[in-house]
């Protein structure tokens, strides 16, 4: 069981807990769970998803603790297509349908676009993004995106943050790694620094000719998911922040 021993050590250190303080959240010793790390104990499949619960580890992780405990995964990544996924796909097409006239979009793990709606279609269009593209991608190398955006180097600073605080939670990931060391080296160096009170959001500024569009943000993720891919998806609605913006749109 060293093996399994190795990989909860490595995400109760990445969580930055003690085994004592694993322990007392788990509600068992801090010995058991020193013997879990070093293959001294076996552990049961319910301590096992007990101990992912408590770390927080993505479902995928969760897997591999089970898997190399000698048990049975407990969570699938089902197709978008899958009768299952039906529920969660209308509700997902709810959301984005009666949020229009305003953009908004669901992505994956890695910023791939799921859905859009059709404003959100309209918006990416004009600068050559579509449905199945990768935002991430589109900020490294697609020049019309970053040249509509009026602060560009605002959000990109804004997103670099954003991917290095989801590849923590993911214990590292090799794509949002790379796309964070890449967005790291691009980023312009005048990005404009607070020198008083930080304003209530960061807008997406777009500048599309004479027109000049200004969004904030909301992200929803599924609460309750358990299926891998329906866990990592995200909708994205993106709100006037302006009412120059909110007259254009309605």
């Amino acid at each position: 069981m060293a093996k399994f021993g190795e990989l909860l050590k490595s995400w109760r250190q990445r969580r930055r807990l003690s085994q004592l303080e694993l322990g007392i959240t788990a509600n068992v010793s801090a010995r058991h769970i020193s013997f879990l790390e070093t293959g001294r104990s076996r552990p049961s499949q319910p301590m096992v998803m007990m101990l992912a619960r408590h770390l927080d580890v993505p479902r995928d992780v969760c897997n591999q603790l089970l898997s190399l405990a000698g048990f049975a995964p407990a969570f699938a990544a089902r197709a978008p297509s899958d009768a299952e996924m039906a529920p969660a796909q209308e509700a997902v097409s709810w959301m984005l349908n009666r949020h229009a006239p305003y953009p908004g979009f669901a992505f994956d793990r890695h910023w791939t676009l799921l859905a859009l709606n059709p404003p959100a279609t309209a918006l990416f269009a004009s600068v050559g993004i579509s449905k199945g593209d990768n935002l991430l991608a589109a900020y490294l190398e697609n020049e019309a995106l970053v040249s509509a955006l009026e602060n560009a180097g605002q959000i990109l600073e804004h997103t670099l943050t954003r991917i290095r605080i989801e590849s923590a939670h993911f214990g590292g990931d090799d794509v949002l790694d790379e796309a964070a060391k890449q967005l790291a080296a691009m980023l312009p160096d005048d990005v404009a620094t607070a020198t008083g009170p930080m304003p209530p959001f960061l807008p997406a500024i777009f500048r599309m000719g004479d027109m000049r569009l200004s969004f904030f943000s909301t992200i929803a993720q599924f609460g309750s998911a358990e299926d891998i891919a329906l866990a990592e998806m995200r909708v994205e609605l993106l709100f006037p922040a302006d009412d120059a913006t909110k007259a254009v749109l309605n």
